[in-house]
């Protein structure tokens, strides 16, 4: 009989434990039938799924392509079943890997997660911070939570709020170095960047007069690989940094930081997205987070 489906299952669990063998004792079959049932649907598409050597096992393009539909296909009809058997109501279910900014996860998704965890008691929510930008397949994650332009892809995107990019100093750092009054004077400033491509050493402006975009070379001897780093360098007076206004409203409002060249940062927003690959079935799982998340930013 044709048992695509439990293929599948077996061929997800190599990918997932990252070997025959440990695959084999979750599944309680052997290292060789597990590599032979690989083999098997290997030959059937008559292309490499995985490349396999004696230290680790790794996806070609079309294993990565193979790998994403069978977690959805499988997801379908567990869904499917479930909705039958409960009469047709049926509550989400499942691992949910997120992956997001740490100044969006510690802002908007950690003061929800025990309300969300507690209305879907059944999903297993798995959620990793980071602000470097995301491979969705590669990381193997349901949702992203990224700023910023999106690349054109075959991803789904769902807007979830706009956010002002704000240049703020501390009271110390400007009463030691002064106020720049012009994106040119940031020469003769320590500017606390980024050390992903995205936070590279140029800062957007534009002209208040004339409209006109300037993007300025800035420099400074410290780069960190998340908001709430460069944050915290910002506010012990190290130099100036462009932060999210989400991450620092209260910070400018009871004067911790203090903004700068407001005339000049005008038009400098990023829209912030949540983004899932994309495909007619979306899990309920994905759905309900998104919209849970979605609906507590709205409120809040």
């Amino acid at each position: 009989m044709d048992n695509r489906a439990g293929e599948m299952e077996v061929f997800i669990k190599v990918v997932e434990c990252g070997s025959f063998s440990q695959a084999g004792r979750d599944l309680r079959m052997s290292p060789s039938a597990m590599s032979k049932l690989v083999t098997r649907i290997e030959d059937r598409l008559q292309t490499r799924l995985l490349v396999r050597s004696t230290r680790q096992l790794q996806l070609t393009e079309e294993g990565e392509t193979y790998y994403q539909h069978a977690v959805r296909l499988l997801d379908q009809i567990d869904e499917t079943e479930r909705l039958v058997a409960s009469g047709g109501q049926t509550n989400p279910r499942g691992k949910l890997k997120v992956n997001a900014s740490v100044a969006f996860a510690q802002v908007y998704i950690l003061p929800i997660l025990p309300d969300f965890l507690k209305k879907y008691p059944e999903i297993e929510l798995d959620l990793t911070q980071t602000d470097g930008i995301v491979d969705l397949l590669e990381e193997r994650a349901d949702i992203a939570i990224r700023s910023g332009d999106l690349p054109d892809s075959d991803l789904k995107a769902r807007k979830l709020l706009n956010t002002k990019r704000r240049i703020v100093a501390s009271p110390s750092y400007i009463e030691r170095y002064g106020r720049p009054q012009t994106p040119d004077e940031l020469v003769n400033h320590n500017c606390l960047r980024f050390n992903f491509t995205r936070g590279s050493g140029f800062w957007p402006f534009t002209t208040p007069i004339s409209g006109q975009r300037i993007d300025q070379a800035v420099r400074g001897n410290f780069l960190g690989s998340n908001g709430p780093a460069v944050k915290e360098m910002c506010i012990a007076g190290m130099g100036l940094a462009r932060i999210g206004d989400f991450h620092i409203a209260s910070e400018i409002t009871n004067g911790t930081l203090i903004e700068v060249l407001e005339d000049w940062t005008s038009t400098d927003i990023e829209v912030i997205h949540a983004i899932w690959a994309g495909h007619e079935h979306l899990a309920s799982r994905i759905r309900a987070f998104i919209d849970f998340l979605a609906n507590r930013m709205r409120q809040s």
